[in-house]
């Protein structure tokens, strides 16, 4: 293959830039997948560098899989000698190779978010701070960003007295992470680092190993991620990065735009090339996507145009409210797929936040439309799939104490908070780790002259488990994932915990089946068990998305990024909810919100829907709604619908406005308004879709009832009575 005949004159020049620094600032659907794969091939191929030498950094599993599938059609074999991978999964590998040099063993654990929380929230509790006051997400948040710019709790200097809480949780979470051999997400960037600055030998031996650094989505990197990008390509300074400021849309997670300045900077003379040819969508859209962000200030001025011709106009609608909007969105992807123009998967919905979906769901479900929420429970984070997982994690890695807290008595053995909680706190003041304090109690329990914390029979349940799980432990030796987890299943009577003769227990059980058909992949690869556990560890909410059902996919704004759809519905397009309410007083902050409207309108290949309401319910108040100043900014030659014109128009003007263009049904009227609510805060209930949930609040609005059910499965979700056909379980 001519690898260089498939390119256009910009990815060529992209691709051929062999020696020094490159920055390729590449628009929407611009090839750049492309051009980092061909660039891979180009200097095997071409330039006789060996595989060995290249690692290629991208933020997805999912942009990885893409990545290595692509050069596998380019390099047959030789792409197994390449590195590439997320920064995550590439920094854990090499921990699990050098963390001894910062005195981690190379069978740590790798803490997801719930686990983070939760080590968080036993440290607050230790210290007796009140969680209402110092939540832990916020606390955590705090934690995150001083990682994210390389910040220890050495070094972290609070400014408030909230962050001086966070300092001292932070010290303390570093120290329950180390006693249970275990790293967050944000520690496998942020030690790496400290390896490199701690140990130029080490150092030196990844600079000469990789002579070319390849970086996708440059402009979502961190602190974190640009030092130790820094530090591996500063000496042979091969460094090609592929960025677009107009797509930065993640500061809130650390995530820096200004790493391009700083890359200028630090790299001085590095070669940029634009691209600017969109192979995506019809000119329409990118003259909308144009029009939107061109009133950016920071941002290098780049204009993207395709082949494919203007197509049809973009359809602004106004709704009277989120129910409307709903109703709305269902209609016409039900019109579109009758006509034969899409299939339901063609089409994705997208909102500025997770609370818009509600209305858009409920919709859905009345006209009996099937959909894939994006964002929601996701597989992994199954309750009865993080316990198999805790149990594999803790025979992998016995020091793991969020995992074994989890599992000590699940199923249940007699094993009450306080016996739990005694455990803890007994091998906290023991400096050992629960296995350990196991083995202590053992020692103990056998000379009947030593004393130990427990009570007889709580002892006993303690030593029963301590028996299951050194059995297993010693199975885990020789034996790989799949087989160890259908050990674990059996040896631990996890089957008859979850099979209680519910439906809802059945689809438990099959998801433990289908995790342990993912395990059996594993079979025959080397040290199965932590490469598996590794991989689940880093696994993110789309890198599955291409495998789900026919139908529409309804997801936000931040999770669309990376992804395209024939057909695309952006709803909430108003003042305060895009832009965002807090991006008010922050001209920084507003600029994002225009970068995250711009990634929306450039998923859209064929068509794209812009749609507001005239009223909005938030907080339980239904208020008129101002459309948002980004569709004002798109020229009306591209639009096709009602078109907002100034904010000063009087808002009666635009309900009569409104009353008169808008379609689709209203939302129906009560026959009998609800004089006090059918539900209580308590009830049992079953939902079709959702299953069975408890009512946590239950309130009348408007001539409707809004009830919040945390559903077992699908969690908090707030409803509307009169469609949610709630049925209380007797």
């Amino acid at each position: 293959m001519d690898l260089l005949a498939q390119l256009n004159a910009s990815q060529r020049e992209a691709v051929t830039w062999v020696d020094g620094p490159a920055l390729v600032l590449a628009g929407p659907g611009s090839g750049k997948t492309r051009v980092l794969t061909y660039r891979v091939a180009y200097l095997v191929r071409e330039c006789g560098v060996s595989p060995r030498r290249i690692v290629a950094v991208t933020f997805t599993n999912k942009a990885a899989r893409e990545m290595k599938e692509r050069l596998l059609r380019l390099l047959g074999p030789q792409c197994e000698a390449l590195t590439v991978g997320t920064f995550h999964a590439i920094c854990a590998r090499i921990l699990r190779r050098e963390g001894g040099l910062l005195g981690f063993a190379p069978s740590f654990t790798i803490y997801d978010r719930d686990d983070q929380l939760a080590v968080v929230k036993r440290i607050l509790k230790e210290m007796n701070f009140d969680e209402k006051l110092y939540r832990p997400g916020a606390v955590h948040a705090l934690i995150s960003k001083a990682k994210n710019e390389l910040v220890s709790p050495e070094d972290y200097r609070p400014g408030s007295y909230r962050e001086e809480i966070a300092a001292r949780v932070y010290a303390r979470y570093q120290q329950a992470l180390r006693e249970s051999n275990a790293l967050d997400f944000d520690d496998l960037l942020m030690y790496v680092v400290k390896v490199f600055q701690n140990h130029p030998d080490v150092l030196l031996r990844y600079r000469q190993q990789y002579s070319h650094v390849l970086v996708d989505e440059f402009q979502d990197t961190n602190v974190a991620q640009y030092v130790l990008l820094k530090l591996l390509a500063e000496e042979h300074r091969n460094l090609f990065v592929v960025a677009d400021e107009d797509q930065s849309i993640y500061s809130w997670r650390g995530a820096d735009f200004r790493n391009i300045q700083r890359f200028r900077e630090d790299f001085h003379g590095a070669r940029t090339i634009l691209l600017e040819r969109n192979y995506r969508s019809t000119q329409t859209i990118l003259e909308a996507a144009n029009a939107v962000i061109s009133h950016n200030i920071h941002r290098t001025p780049k204009t993207l145009f395709t082949d494919r011709g203007g197509g049809i106009p973009v359809i602004v609608h106004e709704a009277y409210d989120e129910q409307e909007e709903g109703q709305f969105v269902l209609n016409e992807i039900q019109r579109r797929v009758a006509d034969g123009e899409c299939r339901p998967g063609d089409c994705a919905v997208m909102y500025r936040t997770n609370a818009q979906s509600r209305a858009i769901e409920e919709a859905f479900l009345r006209g009996g439309q099937p959909y894939k929420l994006v964002g929601a429970t996701r597989f992994y984070e199954r309750r009865e799939i993080k316990d198999s997982i805790a149990y594999l994690r803790i025979l992998y890695n016995p020091a793991d104490a969020v995992s074994l807290n989890r599992v000590i008595n699940t199923p249940p053995r007699g094993l009450g908070d306080k016996t739990l909680g005694t455990l803890f706190s007994w091998a906290t003041e023991l400096g050992c780790s629960g296995w350990d304090a196991l083995h202590i109690l053992r020692d103990k329990a056998q000379d009947d002259g030593e004393e130990h914390p427990f009570g007889a029979r709580a002892a006993a349940a303690l030593l029963r488990f301590l028996h299951l799980w050194e059995e297993l432990v010693e199975a885990s030796e020789t034996t790989d994932a799949a087989a160890l987890l259908q050990q674990v299943l059996e040896a631990t009577g996890y089957e008859g915990y979850l099979r209680d003769g519910t439906e809802e227990g059945e689809d438990r059980w099959n998801n433990v089946m289908e995790l342990l058909a993912v395990a059996a992949q594993y079979s025959g690869v080397p040290n199965s068990l932590a490469v598996f556990l590794e991989e689940v560890a880093l696994v993110s909410d789309v890198d599955d998305l291409g495998e789900q059902p026919d139908a529409p996919v309804l997801l936000t704004l931040h999770m669309a990024k990376g992804l395209e759809f024939p057909v695309v519905f952006i709803v909430g397009m108003e003042e305060g909810i895009l832009p965002h309410s807090r991006s008010s007083t922050s001209a920084e902050e507003l600029e994002e919100e225009r970068r995250l409207c711009y990634v929306g309108i450039t998923r859209a290949k064929d068509t794209l829907y812009l749609v507001h309401t005239f009223r909005r319910s938030s907080y339980g108040r239904s208020e008129p709604s101002e459309p948002s100043r980004f569709l004002r900014d798109i020229p009306s030659r591209l639009l096709h619908g009602h078109r907002p014109q100034a904010a000063a128009k009087p808002r009666a003007a635009r309900r009569l406005s409104s009353a008169s263009t808008r379609r689709g049904p209203q939302r129906p009227a009560a026959a009998n308004p609800p004089q006090e609510p059918a539900f209580q805060a308590g009830d049992r209930v079953v939902h079709p879709k959702f299953g069975e949930g408890t009512v946590k609040e239950s309130k009348l609005l408007g001539d409707d009832e809004q009830v919040t059910v945390e559903f077992a499965e699908k969690g908090k979700k707030m409803l509307l009575a009169r469609f949610a056909k709630l049925e209380k379980v007797r």
